[in-house]
């Protein structure tokens, strides 16, 4: 069908009500844009023609006080009939007004429109300029369907078809969903959807007339798949988190007029049905009640939805999505963050990269919410591993680590064992983590005055009155001797994940000695400034940990490039070389060597 006759239809539906048998075959103007290779352009203009036909019915003809007041009406008209007649002797086709058979038709086709416009949103098949007109018109329905207040039930069934659809790309995360989400009660509503899909409280059916004919239980029962549980978490971070309390006067905008209680999600053609258990987590949008949306309600929402989605079997990869930006976008504004606690200390003992990433919103808990977690250093001390310097999040890690161990009333055996535990981690490391090493040790040894023990220990002493002593047994003999240290065995056992028998304050920090000869120059120089700023403490201050936590090869090699150097080494000839090794003599007329030491004589291999 060209276009031409689609603005025609469009017309002709728009100038006269004798022509409303057009709806059906603009409607199916616009389902053929779900057909690959068809043109968009008729869809366009069927989808303006009905929704410019449809929004001033929704306030006569489909409003839901006229499809109650029709109902009712004709009701009464057979019930009076049947009373005077006889059901026997009635006519079949007096039993319906030519109104009411108008009004259920005109019901069933918004249905069936509102249906197509959610296949539409939900398919990658249409254009993005279809799909974008699609959802602003299914928008526009469900806020005019009541008048100004926001249709709960046509939104739930977008959102539900949102995530479990296989389309979700980029035109919905980029194009449609930031588009709605800068409005207030938008986020209100998809918080409250969102927490009920995912924790599958809604065990009633839905058939409505305006809503397809599936189950909810369909919904309920794969929302514990990896792709809904993706989706929903593509739509769930992108919700801005509410404001801030003191904030709250300035009036946000709001997409629907919510000046009186939400009705529940119940058929707009029946009565409200009367409430049951499984009806509680629908009281989310039937409370409000101002055309203002306090932060307070929409943090409550938030949380409950975070919480509800946290509890599902989340697959690596978002798990790791939720973990890097909970700290920043989630605990700040829930309204109870140490919920979170089970969900933090769970991801933290399951060790690798998850630990890492769940250390920062565990910190937070730990230091701001009043969580006790015993374990906590024990753990943290567990993740110093070689494979550490070359994580992702590593920059992150060590920045976060220099926090948790900044008090100065950690005990001693704790601050000596994460001491030891780095300088041997040194030897492992890369130039650029040697370098963050020491940048760590110096602030521990700064911080922790009751570890500078670890410096400098001589094994060669020995107490005398422990060697003196007379014993009578050979086990207490055996427990003297393991007392004494051999001179050149460290007593730190780097095996042991218990900091408290690490042994770490019997040992000292002899890998840093060895640094001192590092291959790589920065790495002895730094050495060598960290003695002399443990000599002179007073005119010193603690280092940077984020000027050492990014550090590579590459930001070695140019801060080296870039150095300005003293004394540049030269080689001089007298004549440029052509030759590896020339003939030269000196002026005694003797062979120059250009390596002393060392004679290099040609020789010939014999080929047989």
């Amino acid at each position: 069908m060209g276009i031409k006759r689609v603005k025609t239809l469009g017309r002709e539906l728009l100038t006269s009500r004798a022509h409303v048998n057009n709806v059906p075959i603009l409607t199916s103007v616009l389902s053929s844009c779900l057909e690959k290779g068809a043109a968009s352009d008729q869809g366009l203009e069927a989808l303006i023609s009905l929704q410019a036909f449809f929004f001033p019915l929704l306030r006569t003809e489909l409003s839901t006080s006229s499809v109650k007041e029709a109902s009712q009406r004709l009701k009464q008209k057979k019930r009076k009939r049947s009373n005077e007649e006889g059901a026997a002797e009635k006519d079949e086709e007096e039993r319906e007004s030519a109104e009411a058979i108008y009004r259920k038709w005109l019901w069933s086709k918004y249905a069936e429109l509102l249906r197509i416009l959610r296949k539409i949103v939900t398919s990658s098949v249409p254009k993005p300029a279809v799909r974008v007109a699609a959802m602003d018109a299914f928008m526009e329905f469900a806020r005019q369907q009541k008048q100004g207040k926001f249709q709960t039930r046509i939104y739930f069934r977008l959102i539900s078809s949102l995530v479990h659809s296989n389309a979700f790309d980029d035109v919905i995360l980029t194009m449609l969903l930031p588009k709605y989400f800068k409005f207030k009660d938008i986020c209100y509503f998809s918080y409250s959807i969102l927490a009920e899909l995912v924790s599958g409280s809604r065990n009633r059916k839905y058939k409505d007339e305006d809503l397809p004919s599936d189950s909810e239980e369909t919904y309920v029962s794969k929302s514990s798949s990896p792709m809904v549980i993706r989706n929903v978490y593509e739509v769930l971070s992108r919700i801005p988190p509410p404001s801030d309390e003191g904030t709250e006067e300035l009036e946000e905008e709001m997409w629907s007029n919510l000046n009186d209680n939400e009705e529940s999600f119940g058929n707009p053609g029946k009565q409200k049905p009367q409430q049951t258990g499984t009806d509680l987590t629908q009281k989310a949008c039937e409370k409000v009640s101002s055309s203002k949306i306090s932060s307070k309600k929409l943090r409550s929402k938030m949380s409950k939805a975070w919480m509800s989605f946290l509890r599902l079997p989340l697959p690596l990869d978002v798990y790791k999505k939720i973990l890097a930006d909970l700290h920043k976008t989630v605990v700040p504004y829930l309204t109870s963050p140490i919920l979170l606690s089970d969900f933090l200390t769970r991801s933290y003992d399951i060790g690798g990269v998850i630990s890492v990433m769940a250390l920062n919103s565990l910190f937070i808990l730990i230091t701001q919410h009043g969580l006790e977690y015993p374990d906590f250093y024990n753990k943290l001390y567990v993740l110093l591993e070689p494979s550490i310097f070359i994580a992702k999040y590593r920059s992150h890690f060590f920045e976060l680590m220099d926090k948790c161990l900044k008090s100065p009333l950690l005990p001693a055996y704790l601050a000596a064992a994460f001491t030891k535990k780095l300088s041997r981690l040194a030897h492992y490391a890369p130039p650029s983590g040697s370098l963050l090493v020491i940048a760590l040790i110096h602030n521990l040894l700064r911080r922790h005055p009751s570890i500078n023990c670890l410096v400098h220990r001589d094994t060669n002493k020995i107490d005398e009155a422990e060697g003196n002593k007379t014993v009578e047994s050979s086990e207490k003999v055996d427990n003297c001797c393991a007392t004494i240290t051999r001179h050149g065995a460290d007593p730190f056992v780097s095996e042991e994940k218990d900091t408290a028998k690490s042994k770490a304050l019997q040992s000292s920090l002899w890998e840093i000695e060895t640094l001192r000869r590092h291959y790589c120059p920065p790495v002895s120089r730094f050495v060598a400034s960290l003695e002399n700023d443990l000599t002179v403490r007073a005119k010193t201050t603690e280092v940077a940990i984020k000027d050492f936590s990014s550090g590579s090869y590459g930001t070695i090699f140019s801060e080296e490039v870039g150095r300005r150097i003293k004394q540049v080494p030269l080689a001089f000839y007298k004549t440029i070389p052509c030759t590896l090794f020339p003939d030269r003599t000196t002026e005694d007329n003797e062979p120059a060597l250009d390596f002393t030491g060392w004679t290099f004589t040609p020789s010939v291999t014999q080929t047989s």
